[in-house]
């Protein structure tokens, strides 16, 4: 019960670490590898933005490595809730939002149009400041109205 409370704990803690990172980080000292992400119809199928993808993989390998080699310890339950995290946000963000991929072209689920219009209104801004909407997966209610 306590490795799903910590799993469970942990996906839901990196919202927040998403959120900070996304606006003191790539909107700060690492806009260099956000701000081609921000330019309309980005030609290429990498960004260098999707080092921020590499960046939160590392810590997510090594709590896999530790934890497993402590017996499946607590470290490999956050190791599974920071990947959980990052699978949905790739899917968010990369497949349904950015349609990367074209995998979710036409949904009619509220909750999924609210994230898309809210990320649209993160977007509507080229550079890195007088940004909103820095989360992905909890977005304001008003976004669920429009």
């Amino acid at each position: 019960m306590i490795s799903f409370l910590i799993f469970i704990g942990v996906f839901l803690f990196m919202e927040c670490v998403t959120w900070l990172t996304h606006k003191y980080v790539m909107h700060g000292f690492m806009w260099y590898f956000h701000a081609d992400h921000h330019q309309p119809k980005y030609e290429d199928t990498f960004e260098r933005n999707d080092i921020f993808f590499v960046i939160f993989a590392i810590p997510s390998i090594l709590l896999f490595y530790f934890g497993v080699q402590g017996g499946f310890n607590y470290l490999f339950f956050i190791a599974c809730g920071i990947t959980l995290y990052g699978v949905c946000y790739f899917l968010i963000h990369d497949v349904l939002i950015h349609q990367r991929f074209k995998w979710f072209k036409n949904t009619k689920n509220k909750y999924l149009i609210g994230l898309r219009k809210a990320h649209k209104i993160h977007h509507k801004h080229l550079g890195k400041e007088k940004g909103e909407c820095f989360g992905m997966l909890f977005v304001p209610f008003k976004y669920y109205k429009m």
